[in-house]
C-alpha cells in the first residue's frame, strides 16, 4: 500500500532484493572512499564508491547487492545460529514453534516422500466449484491480508483481490478492511500490456512456466489451459489501475458499502465472497482501485469455470511451489528468479528457511533476535539521534519564508505527536494459537496465512493502536505509517554500517540520520502531507502553501524523470516522488542536526565530506539488468544511484567537494529543489 511507506529496502518475487555494503558488521565502514574515476560533481555515486565497485560481484542467489543486502545476510546468518541453537526436544512455546517450523522447510526428504498429497485437498476444492456462487466463495477463501505491502499497490500471489486492515482516510479512530486489485502472476499491468520485445519475452516464459506447472501437478493439456489462464490474466490487467495513479491517496479514497458492490462490481456474488473471507460482519469498506475491483468482479461473469478452475489451481501450486518437492521450487525459481529478477542461483535452502520462519513467526523470532544482538545503549543513542533530527525539521519548518503561520502550526502539531518506534515494538504479539508440526512444511505455512489473516480481521473489531508496528524487528529496514503519525525503526537496520557506535558523527548523520530523517519527512511528503497529526486525511494547507509545494515537487518530479538507468527506459519521476522528497528533506534534516551535534568541529568541510560520503556509500548496489528494469517500472523508489544524487539539492555538498559549473552533477542556486 502507498500509504505505509518503506525506507530504503525494496522487494520483488518473494525474495530478498536490497541493497547492501561489502563489509562485515565487526567492520567499520570504510572512510577512504574518494576515488579519481569520477569527479564528485560528475558522478559522485561513482566516486564515493569506486573502489566497492571496482571489487565487488552479485552473489549468484542473488539479483542485486549493496547496502542492505549485505546487514541482512548477516542478519540471516544470526537468526540461523539463533534457531539452531533450540533444543526442539526441550523447547516450549515459541521457541518450540520456531524450531518446529524450519525442521519442517528443511525436511527435504519428507517433501520429496509426499509429493503432491499436502496440496491435493486444496486442489480438490477447486476442482469441486460447480457454480458461481461456489467460485465466490473460493475466491473470499484466498483473501489474505497484507502487513508488509510496503510500496505494493498489486498482490502478485494470484489471489483476485488484496486485503489491508488499517485505520481509515478520514476516521482514524475506526479500523477498516481496504480491498485492492491483485490477481496477476506477472509483477504488474504493464508485463501484460506493453508492447516491446523484453515484455513479450517474458509473457512467454511465463506462459510456459504455467504449463510446465500444470502438468508437473498431472493436469491434461497443460499448454492449452496455460494459454488460457494468460489470456485471462491479460484481461485482468487490462482493467488495473497504473502504479503510477495507485500511488495517489485522494484517487484511493472511494468509501463503499456492502450493497455498492453489487451496484458498481457486478458479476460476484459479494456476499458469499466477504462470508468466506470472513468479513461477512461489515458493512464499511475502503476500495483503493475501485476500476481492478469491477474488473475481476466482471470477470467472475465472464468466464467460464473452466478457466477459473485452471487459473486457481496454477495459483494455489504457484505459491506453494516453495514448500513442494524440489522440482517444483526450482522451477518456480527458474521463472521468478532467473527470467524476471536475472537471478543464476537460487539461495541455499537454509537462507529460504529462515526466510520462511521468519515471515510466519516475526514477533516470536524477532523477540529472540533482539535478546541477543540489540544492546540497550544502542537503542538510547538511536532515540538520541531521532529526537535531533526532528529537531532539526522543527527549525527548518520555522524558517521556511513561504509558509503561512496557520500551515506551519499544523505541521509543527505532527512532529510533536509523531510515534518513533525504535528497536522492536512495545508489546510483542503472542503466537501462541498457530499449529506448528516439525513435518509438515505446506500445513505450516496453511496454518500461519489463516493464523495472519486472524490477527488482522480481529482488529477490526479493537480500538486503534498507533504504535502498533508495521515491521519485524530482524528485518533490515524502516517504515513511516502516515495514518498513525507513526515510524517504525527496526533492530536489524540499527547497526553497522547504517549505525557504527565508533565512527564519527557525520558518518552516521549520514547514513542512519539521513535514513531516520527520510522517514520523518514521509509525514511531509507528496503523500504524507495529505494528512495531519491525527493521521486523518485532511487538506491542511493554505491554498498559497500548497501552490508553492506542489510547484516545488514538480521540479523534483521533473529532475528525477531525466535520469535514464536504460535508453529505452526511464525513472518515473512522479511514481518515485515521494521516495525522493522524503530523501531530500531527511538528507537535509539529518545535515542540520550533524552540524548542530558537531557545532565545535575544527574541518567543517572534512567532516562535511564524511557526512556526505557516508549517504553515498549507504545507496552502494549493484543490480541485475531484469531485476533493475523491474524495479525502475514497479517500484516507488528511483534508482540506488539517482538516490545519491540527491546531494546535488543541498549548498553544502557543492562547497564540501568544490563542484563547479560545467559538471554533470551540477544544477544553479535557483533549479536546486527546496521544499522542507
Amino acid at each position: 500500500m502507498p500509504i505505509r511507506i518503506a525506507a530504503v529496502r525494496r522487494t520483488a518475487l518473494g525474495l530478498a532484493l536490497s541493497l547492501s555494503l561489502g563489509v562485515s558488521l565487526a567492520q567499520p565502514v570504510a572512510s577512504s572512499a574518494t576515488s579519481t574515476a569520477a569527479a564528485p560533481g560528475d558522478d559522485f555515486f561513482t566516486y564515493a564508491n569506486s573502489e566497492w565497485l571496482d571489487k565487488t560481484e552479485i552473489p549468484a542467489d542473488q539479483a542485486e547487492w549493496g547496502s542492505f543486502s549485505a546487514l541482512d545476510a548477516d542478519v540471516t546468518q544470526r537468526l540461523r545460529k539463533l534457531i539452531e541453537a533450540i533444543d526442539a526436544g526441550k523447547a516450549r512455546g515459541e521457541s518450540r514453534q520456531i524450531a518446529d517450523y524450519y525442521a519442517a522447510f528443511m525436511d527435504e526428504a519428507g517433501i520429496e516422500a509426499r509429493g503432491l498429497a499436502p496440496l491435493q485437498p486444496e486442489l480438490d476444492k477447486i476442482a469441486a466449484i460447480a457454480d458461481k456462487r461456489q467460485l465466490a466463495r473460493a475466491l473470499g477463501a484466498t483473501l489474505r491480508a497484507d502487513v508488509d505491502a510496503l510500496n505494493s499497490t498489486q498482490f502478485h500471489t494470484g489471489n483476485l483481490f488484496g486485503l489491508w486492515v488499517a485505520q481509515g482516510l478520514d476516521d482514524t479512530r475506526h479500523y477498516v478492511p481496504y480491498l485492492l486489485q491483485g490477481g496477476l502472476g506477472l509483477p504488474d499491468r504493464a508485463y501484460y500490456l506493453d508492447d516491446n520485445p523484453h515484455m513479450a519475452a517474458l509473457r512467454e516464459q511465463y506462459q510456459a512456466y504455467i504449463a510446465a506447472q500444470l502438468a508437473r501437478a498431472g493436469f491434461d493439456d497443460a499448454a492449452g489451459r496455460a494459454a488460457r489462464v494468460m489470456a485471462f490474466e491479460t484481461r485482468l490487467a487490462q482493467s488495473h489501475v497504473s502504479r503510477e495513479d495507485s500511488e495517489e491517496v485522494q484517487k484511493a479514497n472511494n468509501h463503499w458499502t456492502l450493497n455498492d458492490f453489487a451496484a458498481k462490481a457486478p458479476g460476484l456474488d459479494w456476499a458469499e465472497f466477504f462470508k468466506a473471507a470472513g468479513l461477512g460482519d461489515q458493512r464499511r469498506f475502503m476500495v483503493w482501485q475501485p476500476s481492478g475491483i469491477s474488473g475481476g468482479a466482471a470477470l467472475v461473469a465472464s468466464e467460464d469455470l473452466a478457466t477459473w478452475k485452471d487459473y486457481l489451481s496454477f495459483h494455489l501450486i504457484n505459491h506453494f511451489a516453495r514448500v513442494l518437492p524440489k522440482a517444483f521450487a526450482d522451477a518456480q525459481f527458474a521463472f521468478q528468479g532467473t527470467a524476471l529478477a536475472g537471478t543464476p542461483q537460487q539461495p541455499d535452502r537454509w537462507k529460504r528457511g529462515i526466510n520462511e520462519t521468519s515471515a510466519a513467526l516475526s514477533d516470536p523470532l524477532g523477540h529472540l533476535y533482539v535478546d541477543h544482538y540489540f544492546p540497550a545503549e544502542y537503542k538510547q543513542r538511536i532515540t538520541a539521534m531521532v529526537a535531533n533530527v526532528i529537531a532539526a525539521f522543527n527549525q527548518r519548518i520555522d524558517r521556511l519564508d513561504w509558509m503561512a503561520p496557520a500551515t506551519r502550526a499544523e505541521a509543527k502539531a505532527k512532529l510533536k505527536t509523531l510515534y518513533v518506534g525504535v528497536g522492536y515494538p512495545e508489546h510483542w504479539r503472542a503466537w501462541t494459537g498457530l499449529k506448528v508440526e516439525p513435518h509438515d512444511a505446506l500445513g505450516n505455512l496453511l496454518r500461519s496465512e489463516r493464523f495472519h489473516l486472524a490477527q488482522q480481521l480481529a482488529k477490526l473489531h479493537q480500538p486503534v493502536d498507533r504504535r502498533e508496528w508495521a515491521m519485524a524487528a530482524q528485518e533490515v529496514n524502516a517504515v513511516n505509517m502516515p495514518l498513525q503519525n507513526a515510524l517504525n525503526f527496526p533492530a536489524a537496520i540499527l547497526q553497522s554500517p547504517y549505525f557504527d557506535p565508533k565512527a564519527s558523527d557525520a558518518r552516521n548523520y549520514g547514513a542512519i540520520g539521513a535514513t531516520i530523517g527520510h522517514e520523518i519527512s514521509h509525514s511531509f511528503d507528496n503523500e504524507g502531507a495529505q494528512f495531519d497529526a491525527q493521521g486523518r486525511m485532511r487538506d491542511w494547507w493554505t491554498p498559497a502553501d500548497g501552490a508553492h509545494f506542489k510547484t516545488a515537487t514538480a521540479a523534483l518530479a521533473a529532475q528525477y524523470s531525466a535520469y535514464r538507468p536504460f535508453p529505452d527506459l526511464a525513472v518515473n519521476g512522479q511514481q518515485t516522488l515521494s521516495e525522493n522528497l522524503a530523501d531530500l528533506a531527511g538528507l537535509n534534516a539529518s545535515y542540520d542536526a550533524y552540524r548542530a551535534a558537531a557545532k565545535f568541529a575544527p574541518d567543517q568541510i572534512g567532516a562535511d565530506r564524511e557526512f556526505f560520503l557516508g549517504f553515498a556509500e549507504s545507496w552502494r548496489e549493484k543490480v541485475r539488468e531484469s531485476a533493475a528494469r523491474q524495479q525502475v517500472i514497479t517500484n516507488g523508489h528511483a534508482p540506488a544511484r539517482y538516490r545519491a544524487y540527491t546531494v546535488r539539492n543541498l549548498d553544502a555538498w557543492y562547497r564540501a567537494f568544490d563542484v563547479q559549473p560545467g559538471q554533470a552533477l551540477y544544477l544553479a542556486p535557483e533549479q536546486r529543489v527546496r521544499v522542507w
